[in-house]
C-alpha cells in the first residue's frame, strides 16, 4: 500500500465513518494539534530513555492520544466501533497527579519552563496540550453534540500532569526549578 493516496489533493480529508470535510475545519484543527502533542511527547520519550518509569508513563499518554484523535476523528458518537475516552481514562490522570504532587516539593510560585531537555519537552508537550484543549473546546462550540465531553476533560486534566511531570523530570535531572523575576526590561537582567 502507498503512503499516498490523492484523496486529500482539494483540500479534504475523511472522517471514521462519516464522509469528507474540510482539512481546515475546526475538527481537523482539533484533532491534528492531539497528533502534535503526540510527536512532542515522542521527543520527551527519547530524553527519558535513562528513566524507564517516565518513559513509560509517556508511552501511556501516547496511546491514549490515539484514542483521543480517533474519538475527534468520529462524529458519530454512537459508532460503538471507535475507541472513546471515558471517564476513567480522566481518573487515571487524577490518580497520577495526585501521587506525583505528593512526590514534588510544593509550589509556591510560578515555573519558568526549561532546566533539564526532558522536563522542558514536558514543558512545550503541555503548552501543545493547552492549544490541543482550546481547539476541542470551540469544537464543542461548532458541534457540541457531536464531540465526547470526556475529551476536554481529559486534556485539560493531562495538561496538569504534564506539568507535574515536567517537575518531576527536573528534580529527578537535579535541575533547580527557576521562577520569573519581574523586571522592568530585559536589560535589568544584564
Amino acid at each position: 500500500m502507498k503512503i499516498y493516496t490523492k484523496t486529500g489533493d482539494r483540500g479534504e480529508t475523511g472522517l471514521l465513518g462519516s464522509g469528507r470535510v474540510s482539512k481546515a475545519s475546526p475538527r481537523i484543527e482539533a484533532y491534528g494539534t492531539v497528533d502534535e502533542l503526540n510527536a512532542v511527547l515522542g521527543l520527551v520519550a527519547v530524553e527519558l530513555a535513562d528513566d524507564p518509569e517516565m518513559g513509560k508513563i509517556v508511552e501511556h499518554i501516547q496511546n491514549d492520544l490515539h484514542r483521543v484523535c480517533a474519538d475527534l476523528a468520529s462524529p458519530d458518537l454512537a459508532d460503538e466501533r471507535i475507541p472513546r475516552v471515558k471517564a476513567r481514562h480522566v481518573e487515571a490522570l487524577e490518580e497520577l497527579c495526585d501521587r506525583l504532587e505528593e512526590e514534588l516539593p510544593p509550589l509556591r510560585q510560578f515555573v519558568l519552563p526549561g532546566g533539564a531537555r526532558a522536563a522542558a519537552g514536558l514543558h512545550w508537550a503541555r503548552t501543545v496540550c493547552r492549544r490541543a484543549e482550546r481547539r476541542v473546546v470551540a469544537l464543542v462550540e461548532s458541534e457540541r453534540d457531536r464531540v465526547n465531553p470526556e475529551v476536554v476533560r481529559y486534556l485539560n486534566r493531562l495538561s496538569d500532569l504534564l506539568f507535574l511531570l515536567a517537575r518531576r523530570a527536573n528534580l529527578r535531572a537535579g535541575a533547580p526549578e527557576r521562577h520569573p523575576r519581574y523586571s522592568s526590561s530585559p536589560t535589568d537582567a544584564l
